[in-house]
């Protein structure tokens, strides 16, 4: 008799921790938009600290900027508090200035979480004239970037890729010259 209680309290006691395992409890959670939306791991839309929007597709050993065919694109990944970071700035505007019709450049910072206000008093403290970007889909990019360069997952900041048509043109790993990105950009524009 002892053995028949103990046996039916061991299937009750069974079920009861069946019945409240995660397949129960997932199946009252209600799936998030994300894991609704089908997301194409070629694709990052981001969103700048100005609230425009980018889509940039990696295309072979490349990423492309959608509808910003025949322009340069430099991918800047840096951080607020980075002293080469914020030194490659002023070498970054300048271009930007001077290529201003073919040269988008769109800085990622490497910093989550991190407030657009303090992303913005970077931009505007270092006379920065070109997009940064603050967006979930910055570390899926930027690891992807590295990824592609083969600098590995711990690489040194700042690392900007300079593509054209989707084809990388080069890449920078630390502080570099000016001149040197400039040689770049006149050699992808044929100048």
């Amino acid at each position: 008799m002892k053995q028949t209680a103990l046996l039916s309290s061991f299937l009750v006691l069974t079920l009861f921790f069946n019945g409240c395992g995660n397949d129960a409890k997932q199946a009252q959670e209600p799936v998030t938009a994300i894991e609704k939306k089908v997301i194409n791991e070629n694709e990052y839309h981001l969103t700048a600290i100005d609230n425009s929007k980018y889509i940039i597709k990696k295309q072979n050993n490349g990423f492309i900027l959608q509808n910003a065919e025949d322009k340069i694109i430099i991918l800047d990944i840096f951080a607020t508090w980075c002293p080469p970071c914020r030194a490659a700035v002023s070498h970054l505007s300048s271009l930007k200035e001077k290529y201003k019709d073919d040269l988008i450049i769109i800085a990622l910072t490497i910093e989550t979480p991190i407030s657009n206000e303090k992303l913005n008093d970077f931009k505007t403290k270092n006379n920065a004239n070109y997009t940064f970007v603050n967006s979930p889909e910055n570390k899926r990019l930027i690891d992807a970037v590295a990824s592609s360069l083969d600098v590995g997952k711990r690489f040194p900041i700042p690392l900007m890729a300079m593509y054209k048509d989707g084809k990388l043109i080069n890449h920078y790993v630390g502080m570099v010259e000016e001149e040197f990105i400039e040689s770049d950009i006149k050699r992808a524009l044929e100048k």
